[in-house]
């Protein structure tokens, strides 16, 4: 930690920089970040929160949080609406400064207990990028109906028949990437919402990017609201025959 820390005191630099996309997360956002903090012990990082405008007041947490733990280490880049998730990365990763990106919920849904297993796979691997998977052995899912499982599974398997992607969860948004990498299939991204996860994976293995998977349990959302609906669904499947057809 040490080194870490005069790294840091030299150019400001943080090694990990962990982008967390927000909206109505006051109930979440305080405990995400402790949980990051408890788990990351001796790894240099920073939070980024992007906010959409939420009007619960997960802003005002935010700041309270700074006070904590620092303003260079949570910080708040907002945004003043609901503008898209691929935008809202693409929003933190102008704020970022770690040579690597980790992209995750704010709702608790990824546990960052997981991050020293992504961080330890990149590390033995040189993966350009580590996803998470629910699909694999130790992976799974909590607190969903059978509806919803199954749904999830269809869409998989659907995805791997028709695109071949290289992983075995598409869907999934906890991920660890290279900067340069996140960079450049960010750029390359058209999708927008739920399908975009799913863009980024099958333009990850298209552009011979090395992939790696960290089996997690996926736990749904304790507090707030489920931002998945039907349309969400629709949005998918017209996403997968777009990518069938230009990838």
């Amino acid at each position: 930690m040490e080194g870490a820390a005069a790294k840091d005191d030299v150019d400001g630099r943080r090694e990990y920089s962990i982008i967390v996309p927000t909206y109505n997360e006051r109930l979440n956002v305080a405990l995400i970040v402790y949980l990051i903090f408890k788990h990351l012990p001796d790894v240099n990082f920073e939070i980024i929160i992007v906010d959409d405008g939420s009007p619960d007041g997960t802003q005002d947490i935010v700041k309270q949080l700074q006070q904590v733990y620092g303003e260079n280490r949570v910080l708040l880049r907002a945004r003043p609406r609901k503008l898209g998730l691929g935008t809202a990365y693409m929003h933190g990763l102008k704020h970022a400064s770690g040579d690597f990106v980790v992209i995750m919920d704010a709702d608790l849904s990824h546990h960052p207990k997981y991050l020293p297993s992504f961080i330890r796979k990149q590390k033995e691997t040189g993966a350009d990028v580590v996803t998470s998977t629910r699909y694999v052995q130790n992976g799974g899912v909590h607190g969903w109906n059978l509806m919803r499982k199954l749904t999830s599974r269809g869409a998989n398997v659907l995805a791997q028949t028709l695109l071949q992607p290289g992983a075995s969860d598409l869907t999934g948004s906890f991920r660890l990437y290279k900067r340069d990498v996140l960079e450049d299939l960010i750029s390359s991204c058209v999708s927008k919402g739920y399908v975009f996860q799913m863009e980024m994976i099958v333009r990850a293995t298209r552009k011979g990017y090395h992939i790696e998977e960290v089996p997690i349990t996926f736990v749904d959302r304790v507090f707030g609201t489920s931002k998945l609906g039907g349309s969400e669904i629709v949005e998918y499947l017209k996403g997968l025959v777009y990518l069938l057809l230009t990838t």
